[in-house]
């Protein structure tokens, strides 16, 4: 049997020798920022890549970060603060479960697309917002949901959890952040293997956006000192831009 999102996307998927080429680009280049700054793949790569081909968001994007967020994690586990992670990781489930609930109730191409760009939308937002909530189990759970809706559903769920690790100390809140989201994507693909979202087809193209993801991320190793934060507004211009194109393209086809 099919899957809903073989369904919705049957013209798309299998993506076309263009489609590939911009996703290398695409994927290249997120990773680079990604690398450089810390942040922004998933605010670069995934309202780009919907653009070019929704059939590469949100499941294949979702599992990019899942494998790149496991990797930082592994490799910082030591400096990993296991009960802020432990509540973060228990809002990403509920907001997962949230997600998958949306994601089911979507019939067409033409309202995934709406509901794609209004969770980018949102991610710019959250990502403009300069102000820091304070870190608690409340702030913890409430900001994984909300990380967990997004990201389930777009693959961006950074912002909202930015908003409490903001001002905290690096060395424990990135390997943090990465145990998080790591947990967090593995439940979210969990979920919407569960839907029927995630099959095959997904995980293949994960698999193709591996090589320029790597690339990328050895480039902006090399490149940090000319890319820098400088480079945000440029980011969050281009995600806001993308997410309007999307949803003006969703609703008005």
């Amino acid at each position: 049997m099919d899957s809903p999102q073989q369904l919705i996307f049957e013209s798309l998927y299998v993506p076309s020798v263009i489609s590939l080429v911009l996703m290398c680009v695409i994927v290249f280049f997120a990773s680079i920022v990604q690398a450089s700054l810390g942040m922004g793949y998933g605010l670069t790569a995934a309202p780009l890549l919907a653009l070019v081909d929704p059939a590469f968001v949100p499941v294949a994007t979702l599992l990019v970060g899942l494998i790149t967020s496991s990797m930082g994690a592994w490799s910082e586990r030591a400096n990993i603060i296991w009960p802020e992670a432990r509540h973060a990781v228990l809002g990403r489930l509920l907001g997962a479960l949230v997600a998958a609930w949306v994601l089911s109730s979507i019939v067409d191409k033409g309202a995934f697309m709406v509901v794609f760009g209004l969770g980018v939308g949102a991610a710019v937002v959250l990502s403009v917002f300069n102000f820091t909530l304070a870190k608690s189990p409340l702030s913890l759970t409430s900001m994984g949901a909300v990380s967990g809706l997004m990201g389930t559903i777009t693959g961006v769920g950074a912002p909202p959890l930015a908003l409490v690790y903001q001002g905290s100390y690096a060395g424990n809140a990135r390997p943090t952040l990465a145990a998080i989201f790591a947990i967090g994507c593995l439940c979210s693909a969990v979920i919407l293997a569960t839907i029927g979202w995630l099959g095959i087809a997904e995980i293949a193209l994960c698999v193709m956006m591996l090589p320029p993801m790597m690339a990328g991320t050895v480039a902006g190793r090399l490149s940090r000192k000319v890319v820098d934060r400088r480079y945000r507004l440029a980011l969050l211009t281009t995600s806001a831009i993308a997410a309007v194109v999307l949803v003006l393209k969703g609703w008005f086809g």
